[in-house]
């Protein structure tokens, strides 16, 4: 009601000022007849004011509908964030309330500008989520649904595995996701999301959005697509909602027009092909056969395979030698009384696991100094050396070093005991957090031959073996896999992988090739340690053989 009392008063000037020209120009008061004609004037203005009163409490209940929902989703949202924002769904659409929504109703209740919650507002809004935060949410949810196979309906009813805190898409989130695929030439999924809003139109959702844009969309997706036949449906069903729709208009002729020639192309072939078959010789030669290569899985089909846990299984031979055992590392002192659980992950390569090798209070710890340094991770440019953000990497990490917190020191001194390597020419404890839909796609941890200078200037060699704790259970999704071998290793809290990614000969090992699958639902936190070469020498000695 501030925003009615700030401007009432400039409503009742501006009703005066009038009075007061029409008072000046006629005197009123000398003629009954007159006067009769200002009661039909104050009678329009009283109807002006209720209009103006019924318009801000609409308005105030817009607010007040607003902030009843966010109150309680916010509630529901606060008592356990990470669980919450674990569904990408919830990720997604907090990116576009604070993004698009926050700033439609700012822009609702900006009339009163001395209102100390607008004020606040407009300070905290310099922090709000950018548009290239709510396209990447976006994208993830694209990417979701492409690797782990999931039909838009599902994502829209929040119907994904292990999620605790389901949330409904709407209608115009449907439309947004097209809307997004679409400005990424993306017509796949354009089709796939304004199919979903369409549906749920159908099903009497209430929404602000109208089938005449959703069927815009629509059509001109599918012909990109090539089908020119759905897409003339779809524009005439366009066309009967709105007739003079211009755009569609001349898309159906042009939808005709490519149908009919193309229904000319097709008999002048059938009829080509009659009359070459007429002119065949009636004797056919003896073709040999010839061999067929089986073709290649591509990768990238082979890793999103194994994040679906659709990969290659070991024989039961193989299986017969994954062991698992209590582990000192060749009686280590600080491991002949108390030995860590190990069992054998992958056989080629090796990859063991370690079970509860770090405890809660330690990983909070680190999550703890995390936090405030997290930053969009990068990699390394192939080509030039340099570190840049790229696509296929979404998280964000920090380093920690040993001399900042006695708890960074003791774990990187557990990580020696185990391996028995040298930890001093190590780089830092790497902490990630992965974000929406987080990946990391198939890449390398050391320097290939190609790469000569990628660790020179760190002086230590190669990357000779890689250590990856996991610090948090995920409710699906975020395994790392190897996708040349097969391999997929889930997150277990507490517990953590190590491999070797160099032979004894120094050859770089190219099967340790792995990925982080993007994560479904839950929040992936992982904190690794990269050993290198320097130092090592006498703690793991040199192979003559390329492969030993």
């Amino acid at each position: 009601m501030l925003a009615f009392r700030m401007e009432l008063p400039c409503l009742c000037l501006l009703l005066l000022s009038c009075l007061q020209s029409l008072s000046a120009s006629h005197d009123f008061y000398t003629s009954i007849g007159q006067m009769t004609d200002l009661l039909y004037t104050e009678k329009d203005l009283v109807t002006s004011l209720k209009d103006y009163i019924k318009a801000e409490e609409n308005k105030l209940e817009k607010i007040k509908r607003w902030a009843d929902k966010l109150d309680l989703l916010s509630a529901t949202a606060v008592l356990d964030p990470e669980g919450y924002l674990g569904h990408p769904v919830n990720a997604f659409k907090l990116m576009k309330r604070l993004n698009t929504e926050w700033g439609e109703l700012e822009s609702l209740v900006l009339s009163d500008t001395t209102d100390g919650f607008i004020s606040n507002l407009t300070i905290q809004r310099q922090n709000f989520p950018t548009d290239e935060d709510q396209t990447g949410a976006a994208k993830a949810l694209l990417r979701l649904q492409d690797t782990y196979r999931l039909d838009a309906n599902t994502i829209s009813i929040g119907d994904l595995p292990g999620a605790k805190h389901k949330s409904l898409m709407t209608v115009e989130d449907c439309y947004e996701l097209g809307k997004i695929a679409y400005s990424d030439v993306d017509y796949y999924h354009t089709e796939l999301w304004m199919v979903q809003a369409l549906k749920q139109l159908d099903r009497g959702e209430e929404s602000t959005m109208d089938r005449v844009t959703l069927l815009d969309y629509l059509s001109y997706s599918i012909y990109q697509q090539g089908d020119i036949e759905r897409a003339l449906e779809f524009t005439k069903q366009l066309l009967e909602l709105d007739p003079e729709h211009l755009r569609a208009k001349g898309n159906l002729k042009y939808f005709e027009f490519q149908l009919e020639k193309q229904k000319k192309a097709d008999e002048e072939d059938v009829t080509k092909k009659d009359k070459d078959g007429g002119k065949r010789e009636t004797t056919v030669k003896k073709k040999s056969k010839k061999k067929v290569a089986t073709p290649q899985v591509p990768e990238r089909k082979k890793y999103e395979m194994l994040c679906r846990g659709e990969g290659i299984r070991m024989t039961p031979r193989r299986l017969s030698r994954l062991f698992c055992r209590y582990f000192d590392n060749h009686h280590n002192p600080m491991y002949v009384l108390a030995p860590v659980k190990q069992q054998d992950e992958w056989d080629h390569p090796y990859i063991v696991r370690f079970l509860d090798i770090i405890s809660d209070k330690e990983m909070e710890r680190v999550k703890q100094l995390a936090k405030p340094r997290l930053r969009r991770a990068t990699i390394s440019n192939p080509i030039t050396g340099v570190l840049e953000t790229a696509p296929y990497r979404i998280s964000k990490s920090a380093w920690l070093t040993g001399y900042e917190d006695p708890m960074i020191d003791t774990i990187n001194q557990r990580i020696e005991d185990l391996t028995g390597l040298e930890m001093d020419t190590a780089e830092e404890l790497q902490v990630a957090n992965y974000g929406v839909g987080g990946q990391y796609e198939p890449h390398f941890d050391f320097g290939r031959k190609d790469e000569p200078d990628a660790f020179k200037e760190l002086g230590t060699g190669n990357r000779i073996a890689t250590w990856l704790f996991y610090m948090s259970d995920v409710a699906a999704g975020g395994a790392t896999v190897f996708p040349d071998v097969g391999a997929a290793i889930y997150p277990q809290k507490g517990s953590a992988v190590f491999w070797y990614n160099l032979f004894p000969s120094g050859e770089g090992d190219y099967s340790t090739r792995h990925a982080a699958c993007p994560v479904l639902v839950g929040n992936k936190w992982v904190s690794n340690k990269w050993i290198h070469e320097r130092g090592q020498e006498w703690r793991r000695p040199c192979a003559l053989n390329e492969t030993d």
